[in-house]
């Protein structure tokens, strides 16, 4: 397995798929998952003759547990580690809920100032700001978020059976059939990584205020969701995000879900593969 050594002494799992002369595309994965999420992303565009690199974030799948550094300015600068190790450049970042939070703290942080990102998507992603404060009357109450605290603690894996099931990918819903494969890697998944992470990941992805990162953007950024999330309510991530950014479009998806990457693949990569040829 390939490994890449942060700074501060943390060993970040990656995948390196493809000419190493081909177009980068880098993807970041969402909580509590791995790179496995982008299994039907990483095939589709390797076909599509571009390079495709993903990582675990700290604590998730193959990556380090560590003990420290479960914030949005760790995980970015582990993905700018792996960025530099691997010499990439003109690279479009693709982030998929907190991974989504992820590209937008390191295109602000660090993929702008070093010139080596060129293009972002933001697909069901936390940002700007998912908890619900006097400034952000929209978002959640933090009874949500303690809730899942309570549940990951609790139990672990039952928390990780009862998300896939139901909201994630709206099995929930009427009329929508489970696909019990997706459920037990989702699953499978989260188990690979380290409950203080996934415990920890939560105040990340929930109460960091990306509201600056945003504004900084200045690349061409795609903003995707769907309608029907339940997880990360459009309203308040995909239709805000949208207005701060300098440089953003939004493209929203009637009745799709949380975990549309996976149910809808076939009608994702075909709007990410048009707008990384665009």
């Amino acid at each position: 397995m390939s490994f890449v050594t942060t700074k501060d002494n943390v060993e970040i799992f990656y995948k390196d798929w493809g000419p190493k002369d081909a177009r980068p595309i880098m993807f970041h994965h969402g909580w509590p998952l791995s790179s496995d999420d982008w299994d039907a992303q990483m095939l589709f565009f390797l076909q599509q003759g571009f390079r495709v690199v993903a990582h675990d974030r700290r604590g998730h799948g193959r990556s380090g547990q560590v003990s420290e550094g479960h914030d949005m300015d760790h995980y970015a600068a582990d993905a700018f580690a792996v960025v530099e190790a691997l010499d990439l450049r003109n690279v479009v970042h693709i982030g998929h809920s907190t991974g989504g939070g992820e590209v937008a703290r390191y295109v602000a942080k660090h993929g702008q100032p070093s010139g080596r990102a060129a293009k972002a998507v933001l697909v069901s992603a936390v940002p700007p700001l998912m908890l619900r404060t006097e400034a952000n009357p929209e978002g959640l109450p933090i009874e949500i978020f303690d809730g899942f605290r309570v549940a990951l603690a609790t139990n672990r894996a039952q928390f990780f059976r009862d998300v896939p099931t139901g909201p994630f990918y709206g099995f929930n819903r009427e009329g929508i059939s489970p696909q019990e494969g997706v459920i037990q890697n989702w699953w499978r998944q989260g188990m690979m990584g380290s409950a203080k992470a996934h415990y920890e990941g939560i105040k990340a992805f929930s109460e960091t205020d990306q509201t600056e990162d945003l504004k900084s953007i200045t690349i061409p950024t795609l903003v995707l969701h769907g309608e029907d999330d339940q997880i990360v309510p459009i309203a308040d991530s995909a239709l805000k995000s949208v207005e701060l950014l300098a440089n953003g479009t939004l493209k929203t998806y009637p009745g799709f879900s949380h975990g549309m990457l996976t149910v809808n693949a076939e009608v994702l990569n075909a709007d990410l593969l048009a707008f990384a040829e665009r």
